[in-house]
């Protein structure tokens, strides 16, 4: 399948372990013939007790033309048992055979055919109850990345969807417990299927910034409430992602070249910038509500080292007039490091419970 049969028709692929149908059939396959080849064998053994109306001693051939008569049921009757201990064979050992063939052959069927239904209605079924969900459009390295920070941050990988044009990696997708759409994710109705209308976060990871525009304009137009965060190579086109819908636009190649000068001149500065970026391996960076009892405080008050306040949509750093009285509402951007998970100091210098609100930036 190419890039533009995916387009034309998306396929969903839902994670699952199960045994193909095509490696179902030829396992089925493979024992039928074992069955065959065991007749084939009995029966050319004892060949003296048959006998061919056409006369003559039972050759490999008759041996090989009598058993797939048998075990298909049709039984021309040319070559019949006629000793005892060929009728004895045939009653104990061929005919439970032909009974064994009969249900593999059937059985091959009614798998094949129950695996498609199975699939067909686990699909119906997801696109009924999927709602609230994340769907990453490209999962290269960017998209790859992305998802491993959702997922250290708590989403479940049953609620990450990924749309991707080649087969090959949405399979690995799917092998990873996503679900996973072939097909362009600037058509809409590749993005349909991937229910982007009921989605709560997209994720642009587009190798194109072309490709991250477009996908951009059709999500939003599919789905004017969801966050669209989106990235892209050249600053130069952060602005069209900007006026195409996203919320959020990283600049990846100007991100890493920053972090390449902070590293060369100030080395450690540049090994915590790392840490940051690398989710539940050392420092995260944490948004969290403000708590009641920091409300009328100054940001430098919290228990955690607090660099940002958001309030009514806007960023505040640290040093902004307005972190000078906290107000209830503001969301702080604090930092925390893996050996403490809790929630900030209460006013008696005590630690607070966990904020269940709290979220990784």
């Amino acid at each position: 399948m190419n890039g533009s049969d995916a387009a034309r028709r998306p396929l969903v692929m839902l994670p699952s372990s199960r045994t193909g149908p095509l490696r179902a059939v030829a396992k089925r396959v493979g024992l039928a013939l074992v069955l065959l080849f065991l007749v084939v064998a009995v029966v050319y053994l004892d060949r003296d007790g048959y006998r061919d109306s056409g006369g003559g001693r039972l050759s490999l051939l008759d041996a090989f033309y009598y058993a797939s008569v048998t075990m298909s049921t049709t039984g021309y009757g040319d070559i019949t048992p006629v000793s005892d201990g060929a009728r004895f064979v045939n009653i104990v050992f061929i005919t439970p055979v032909r009974v064994l063939f009969l249900i593999v052959l059937v059985g091959t069927t009614l798998e094949v055919l129950a695996e498609r239904t199975r699939d067909d209605w686990r699909k119906s079924r997801w696109r009924a109850r999927v709602r609230d969900h994340v769907v990453v459009a490209g999962y290269g390295t960017k998209g790859r990345s992305a998802i491993r920070t959702l997922l250290s941050t708590g989403v479940p990988p049953e609620s990450i969807v990924v749309v991707d044009p080649d087969p090959r990696v949405v399979a690995e997708a799917a092998e990873a417990g996503f679900v996973g759409i072939v097909g362009d994710a600037t058509r809409s109705s590749v993005l349909k299927q991937a229910s982007v209308q009921r989605a709560r976060e997209i994720v642009v990871a587009s190798a194109r910034d072309d490709t991250a525009v477009l996908i951009t304009l059709t999500a939003r137009q599919l789905n004017p409430r969801a966050g669209i965060q989106a990235a892209v190579r050249e600053s130069e086109n952060a602005p069209l992602l900007r006026q195409s819908g996203a919320d959020h636009v990283v600049t990846s190649s100007e991100a890493a070249g920053r972090l390449l000068g902070v590293s060369t001149t100030q080395p450690n500065v540049g090994e915590v910038i790392e840490d940051l970026l690398d989710q539940g391996s050392g420092l995260d960076l944490v948004e969290r509500e403000v708590l009641p009892e920091e409300v009328g405080r100054s940001l430098g008050a919290v228990g955690d080292p607090a660099l940002a306040v958001v309030r009514g949509g806007r960023l505040l750093p640290f040093d902004d007039v307005g972190c000078a009285v906290l107000e209830p509402g503001d969301l702080l951007i604090v930092a925390r490091s893996l050996g403490r998970r809790r929630g900030p100091s209460g006013p008696d210098g005590s630690e607070a419970p966990d904020d269940p609100e709290e979220r990784t930036s």
